[in-house]
């Protein structure tokens, strides 16, 4: 079943008041941009190895045996975003196949890893705008405030 009541406690250790509220009103504006995933991912490293993070979640004990989480893809993904200009981190739209090479030149990545952070930003977004649309109910159902 996971240990989700570790994993919310471990939330809210974790939880900038601040943060969260500037959070939620970009949401509300479905202004969800790179630098916002980014600061995301920090926030979910700060909860500890994600393998243990992940552990806590229901149904990952069904995962195959052999199985194992990545830590360090964490870290790629951060390379990828802090290769980026400025614009691009509030603008991924503008981010070409040019800017796609030198992103992934400039991470020691390739432009496959560039790719797929950009499709896992694109279904982030989607989720955001979700919880955007339900006012934060989501983060008040897990004893977290809403930042009204």
């Amino acid at each position: 079943m996971g240990d989700v009541v570790t994993l919310v406690e471990k939330a809210q250790q974790q939880f900038d008041h601040e943060k969260a509220a500037k959070l939620e009103a970009r949401l509300r504006k479905s202004q969800f941009t790179l630098e916002d995933f980014l600061e995301q991912l920090q926030e979910v490293k700060k909860m500890g190895p994600l393998s243990q993070v992940l552990g806590m979640l229901p149904g990952m004990n069904r995962l195959p045996a052999g199985a194992n989480v990545d830590d360090s893809a964490l870290g790629r993904i951060e390379a990828i975003i802090h290769s980026m200009t400025r614009e691009e981190r509030q603008k991924p739209a503008i981010i070409n196949g040019s800017r796609r090479k030198r992103i992934a030149s400039g991470s020691g990545t390739s432009v496959q890893d560039v790719n797929r952070l950009m499709k896992q930003y694109e279904q982030m977004q989607k989720m955001m705008r979700t919880l955007g649309k339900g006012g934060g109910r989501a983060l008040r159902e897990m004893g977290l405030p809403a930042g009204r």
